[in-house]
């Protein structure tokens, strides 16, 4: 149980399991935005395990690399420096070599979490508070997907596109019966980081449908032929979680056991424009028939299994695509509210203080009296608060007072700031008083993050 609840599964409000969660906010703990400097990864990850993940090191970084690779993550939520792996495998530098800080997205992630948007705990020794959860703008668990194997349950979620995500989620609140179908408008499939071709639909609309199905990815393949008539296959995008050095090791297997003919030598011409994996075949050779033969022995051809398997509560569940858009819109309605009613209650306590030093300077000789005449600081404040009938914050905040303040312009600020605050408690208490506006809120937080990251689909769909 331990390990389903604590390791393996994602929460389906902010789509983390809680190591990633602990290194995002032991990153903002560190205070790493997007636009300050890197830190070291060693440092980051002592953060995290000493405060709050006490296992090992080498889960911690390997989850922080992870969120900086962009062909594991759709959406980065870490920006490395410094080596941190291939998809040809190839290890990443060791913590003490790379750096890191925040990608922008991860920011909005975090944002509001001052405003008291989600519960806290104390973390494994009871002395620094972490979150349970985070408010998360952006519905992670859709956008990068998560793959955990717990005991007697694994899960499997395939990465979205960000603009189409967002548009379902809206078309969702409009509508909450919304039919998968309809959904399926506009949220057309999985998009993988690696891009690649999804051959047919069916399995996307039953992954949709109950939460499991098989989706098969096709690497993206053109045929050139040169001026002898010589024909060449070059590979330029490969399916999601395949390694391209094993790929091309296997291929080259397969044409020495002479299971497949008509190859005459594999080569990678990859760079840092793009992958190029080129088969040069053998004169005569028809491409199309030796491609179908490496579609069915290589992974050039594989399935992806869709397993949503997430905790709802606590408990692990299997849902189906509108229940996770579901349950994601249920976490965001709660955050705007807890945020709201934060923002009320601060300003209605700046209102209050406001009130009573905007009352102190319209009797400002009497009370300049009041203080001359008594013997210490506390006795000042009981005096006012009888006077005046004050509270002992607006008490407080007049004997506090700087004389600079007795100044027209100062009176005026004052004034001004009071006015304003008024305008804001008038609209933070009609907001919390309409689902309406609520909603509304959260459809233009999606908008702006579909404006601000959104980009275009990078896996095709055939059918």
């Amino acid at each position: 149980m331990s390990v389903i609840v604590s390791r393996a599964l994602p929460d389906v409000r902010d789509g983390l399991k809680p190591v990633h969660r602990r290194v995002l906010y032991g990153m903002s703990e560190l205070g790493l935005n997007s636009t300050g400097a890197y830190k070291k990864s060693a440092r980051i990850v002592g953060e995290v395990m000493g405060k709050f993940h006490p296992h090992g090191d080498a889960s911690i970084y390997d989850t922080m690399v992870r969120l900086a690779q962009d062909f594991s993550m759709r959406y980065m939520l870490v920006e490395g420096q410094g080596n941190f792996g291939s998809i040809d495998g190839d290890p990443p530098a060791a913590m003490r070599y790379t750096e890191a800080r925040f990608r922008k997205i991860a920011e909005e992630c975090l944002a509001d979490l001052d405003k008291n948007t989600v519960d806290f705990r104390l973390n494994f020794d009871d002395t620094i508070p972490e979150p349970t959860v985070l408010p998360s703008k952006a519905p992670l668990l859709l956008l990068n997907g998560a793959s955990g194997i717990a005991v007697g349950m694994a899960t499997n979620m395939a990465p979205h596109n960000l603009s189409e995500t967002a548009d379902a989620i809206c078309a969702y609140i409009d509508n909450n019966d919304i039919t998968t179908d309809e959904l399926m408008q506009h949220i057309k499939g999985p998009d993988f980081p690696t891009g690649a071709i999804i051959q047919g639909i069916q399995g996307i609309k039953d992954a949709y449908e109950t939460g499991r199905g098989r989706v098969v990815v096709r690497s993206k393949t053109d045929i050139e032929v040169s001026d002898s008539g010589r024909e060449t296959i070059v590979v330029s995008e490969i399916p999601y979680m395949v390694n391209k050095k094993e790929l091309i090791e296997k291929i080259a297997e397969l044409v020495e056991d002479k299971k497949i003919d008509g190859i005459a030598y594999v080569n990678d011409e990859s760079d840092h424009k793009g992958m190029r994996i080129v088969i040069k075949l053998k004169m005569g050779a028809v491409a199309n028939v030796v491609l179908n033969t490496l579609f069915k022995l290589t992974p050039l051809q594989s399935s992806f299994s869709i397993n949503n398997v997430v905790l709802v509560d606590g408990r692990p569940k299997t849902l189906n695509m509108r229940d996770l858009i579901k349950y994601f819109v249920k976490h965001r309605h709660e955050v705007v509210i807890r945020r709201a009613q934060y923002e009320l209650d601060q300003a209605q306590k700046r209102a209050h203080i406001l009130e009573g030093l905007l009352k102190a300077l319209d009797f400002i000789d009497e009370v300049i009296a009041i203080i001359r005449a008594s013997a210490t600081p506390q006795e000042a404040k009981e005096a006012l608060m009888v006077r005046f009938d004050l509270s002992e914050i607006q008490a407080n905040a007049i004997v506090e007072m700087r004389l600079r303040q007795l100044t027209g312009l100062e009176r005026s600020k004052l004034q001004n700031e009071y006015d304003e605050l008024m305008k804001l408690i008038a609209h933070l208490s009609e907001f919390l008083s309409s689902e309406a506006l609520q909603m509304q809120m959260i459809k233009d937080e999606l908008q702006e993050l579909k404006d601000k990251y959104g980009d275009d689909r990078r896996t095709s769909i055939e059918l």
